[in-house]
């Protein structure tokens, strides 16, 4: 069984910054993609960043240039660094893993609030 837990949010001024992290357990296969997906009230669940076992990394355009991506995957753990944060950025951020035909898996949600 597969777990992932979540670490890291908070209330943030505007413009500040929050590191999140992602520490994955379990089965865990060499070849994946770990990603974070945001939710904000009354809007679906949205792209925020993946990056591939392979270091390959995709962005959402809202936050290309103010989020960074990583992963270290000798601790199957995923970061999100997020910079030059907007009110906009205030969601729940979840973090998912992807082991294709091995299934997906979701963390349980951390909530990021940017308010001044």
């Amino acid at each position: 069984q597969v777990q992932l837990v979540e670490s890291g949010g908070g209330l943030v001024q505007p413009g500040g910054s929050l590191r999140l992290s992602c520490a994955a357990s379990g089965s865990i296969r060499g070849i994946n993609t770990m990603g974070w997906y945001r939710q904000a009230p009354g809007k679906q669940r949205e792209l925020v960043a993946t990056i591939t076992s392979g270091r390959t990394t995709n962005y959402a355009d809202s936050v290309k240039g103010r989020f960074t991506i990583s992963r270290d995957s000798a601790k199957n753990t995923v970061y999100l660094q997020m910079n030059s944060l907007k009110p906009e950025d205030t969601a729940i951020y979840y973090c998912q893993l992807n082991q294709g035909l091995y299934g997906i898996r979701w963390g349980q949600g951390t909530q990021v609030t940017v308010s001044s």
